[in-house]
């Protein structure tokens, strides 16, 4: 049995398609579904059913993905134990949020350089959904987003956790305080796009309250948010950290609402047999490093 078998039946199981998996490593689909033929001859096991809905793992199937990451990621730690020559290069494609971009990403990469000189990274900025996506799909070696992915093959590392906050323009002012959610609606609401938490939980708020929904611009941009925040267009939502510039110099402020806003709880997910030990290490210095901000 080859390494290459595995790594062929690991991409199919986990992607859950021949033709993802095919384009993943970069192989024609008739020669991952010979692969997988073969694998299956030798082991006289079925391991794949298809259907109109996909690729699933038979029983069988489960129990070899677990053998196979396990061969797979210790294949690459004995590798990178063994090897004498350091790589003259390493791209890692990293995926992060603009939370963390505008934070303590600067710092995670200096921290990363000064350990592993070797390490260049493809960085691509962009909301957590999205992410999860690449990260399934082996598109992403690394990503900085919100929650866990609960995935085959995956791992997902706590990174940190900010909160979240309704911030409004000095020049906006309230009577009330705490300003209740009626005074809220009568401005223009930010956030981020409609599929990420904060979206999600601006819309459940009014929901529960059986209050309709105000007006609610959304942008993946946090300079955006920040920068319409400041034109005095609406009151967004977002985490403190992002703005303590403008809070110190008293730009903008934090309304006190007393309104539930869930936390921003981000992961370091990567692919858990590509990983092997360096992708582990790496995300330790995020955590580091995170911590170290917080």
């Amino acid at each position: 049995m080859e390494f290459r078998t595995l790594e062929v039946f690991h991409a199919v199981a986990t992607l859950r398609s021949f033709a993802r998996a095919a384009e993943a490593l970069f192989m024609t689909q008739p020669a991952v579904s010979q692969r997988i033929a073969s694998l299956e001859a030798e082991l006289g096991q079925r391991l794949l059913e298809r259907s109109a809905r996909g690729t699933s793992l038979t029983h069988r199937g489960e129990v070899l993905l677990l053998y196979a990451e396990r061969l797979l990621k210790m294949r690459t730690e004995m590798i990178e134990a063994v090897s004498a020559a350091r790589p003259e290069s390493r791209l890692i494609r990293l995926g992060v949020a603009e939370t963390i971009a505008q934070t303590w990403l600067p710092s995670f990469i200096n921290s990363v350089n000064a350990q592993y000189p070797f390490i260049t990274f493809d960085i691509e900025v962009d909301v957590s959904t999205n992410l999860r996506s690449r990260v399934v799909r082996q598109e992403t070696d690394l990503a900085f987003l919100l929650g866990k992915v609960v995935e085959p093959g995956i791992t997902s590392v706590d990174l940190c956790s900010y909160t979240l906050s309704f911030v409004a323009s000095a020049a906006l002012a309230f009577e009330e305080d705490p300003v209740p959610l009626e005074a809220l609606a009568r401005h223009a609401l930010i956030s981020f796009p409609k599929t990420t938490i904060p979206y999600r939980n601006l819309q459940e708020l009014f929901l529960e309250r059986s209050l309709p929904a105000p007006q609610i611009h959304a942008s993946s941009s946090v300079s955006t948010i920040i920068k319409m925040t400041l034109d005095n267009i609406g009151i967004c939502v977002i985490a403190p950290i992002l703005i303590q510039q403008e809070l110190r110099e008293g730009r903008l402020v934090l309304l006190n609402t007393e309104l539930p806003l869930p936390n921003l709880d981000f992961t370091a997910t990567f692919g858990t047999a590509q990983g092997g030990k360096l992708m582990s290490a790496i995300a330790r210095i995020a955590c580091r490093v995170a911590q170290e901000w917080a």
